[in-house]
């Protein structure tokens, strides 16, 4: 399955962020906690270079505890700070601020000692679609500016908000690249809902997430369907799963596009828990983060 999606309002966002980068402070990099590595956009190192950044792990509630730590422990080996948030709940607002203040001071001073009176910090917002930029404004606004969705690709225009005294916030729309050089990428952003589902093939989507839930939390995966082992045979894994949730169709053959969406929404729902599709372990990053 090879998975593409590079709607022209994303190359038209690349511009305009390259733009409007000499207006701000600090880049907020807004990842998925689930996928910190697949949900970062490599486009974005080379238009922003050596701007400040705070990477902000989004939807932390939804993502393996043990392992954010992990990935806050990478970045901060990389010299980048990171922050674990879940910006629907509102946990770890008041960091953001705090970290920024920090990563920033050097800065600060220096425009202090020239006699720059001290102005709020102005920041980007950047991420993939659907990562949640437009909730965590409005969070820090503590009020609806921003449009917000369940799909990606919600926000497709710039705006200036205020956060308070402290901060300006410069939201911009989602960008992904042209191309997944490794497709395992496109899984992970497929299937934690970053990429349109009508352009995905569920049922691809669905083997993959149970050969990497049978290989990372094989526990979690025999309780939800009642499994003493898990079959190799992924067909005999799908007809025990129809048959288990009734996904049938006439005959009493199993509906495999039923369970392919059974087992992608229930992914989705945290029916088997906080999941973390990658760790710092498994690869070596290619376009390393660097912060000065």
């Amino acid at each position: 399955m090879t998975i593409q999606w590079f709607p022209g309002h994303m190359a038209k966002a690349r511009r305009e962020v390259t733009e409007k980068l000499k207006l701000v402070d600090i880049i907020f990099e807004l990842v998925d906690a689930r996928i910190p590595y697949s949900s970062r956009n490599p486009m974005i190192d080379e238009i922003i270079q050596h701007k400040p950044r705070l990477v902000l792990l989004n939807k932390a509630d939804m993502a393996d505890k043990v392992v954010t730590k992990e990935w806050i422990r990478f970045f901060a080996e990389k010299g980048v700070t990171a922050l674990a948030i879940n910006s629907q709940a509102g946990e770890g607002m008041k960091g953001i601020v705090q970290a920024s203040h920090l990563i920033l001071k050097e800065k600060f001073d220096r425009l202090k000692s020239k006699g720059v009176k001290p102005r709020a910090i102005r920041a980007m917002i950047v991420g993939i679609p659907n990562a949640g930029k437009s909730t965590l404004i409005n969070r820090l606004a503590k009020k609806n500016i921003a449009k917000t969705g369940n799909t990606p690709g919600v926000t497709k225009s710039q705006q200036w908000i205020k956060v308070g005294k402290e901060l300006e916030l410069l939201d911009t729309p989602g960008i992904l690249w042209p191309k997944f050089e490794d497709q395992n990428v496109g899984l992970k952003l497929a299937v934690t809902g970053a990429i349109k589902d009508t352009l995905l093939n569920l049922q691809d989507l669905a083997v993959y997430s149970m050969r990497f839930l049978e290989s990372s939390y094989p526990s979690r995966l025999k309780e939800r369907y009642n499994l003493a082992s898990v079959p190799e045979d992924i067909v005999e894994l799908f007809d025990h799963i129809g048959h288990l949730r009734g996904c049938l169709m006439g005959g009493g053959l199993v509906d495999y596009d039923k369970v392919a969406e059974l087992v992608i929404r229930e992914i989705r729902s945290e029916k088997f828990g906080p999941l973390t599709f990658e760790r710092p372990d498994d690869f070596k990053l290619e376009n390393e983060v660097e912060q000065k």
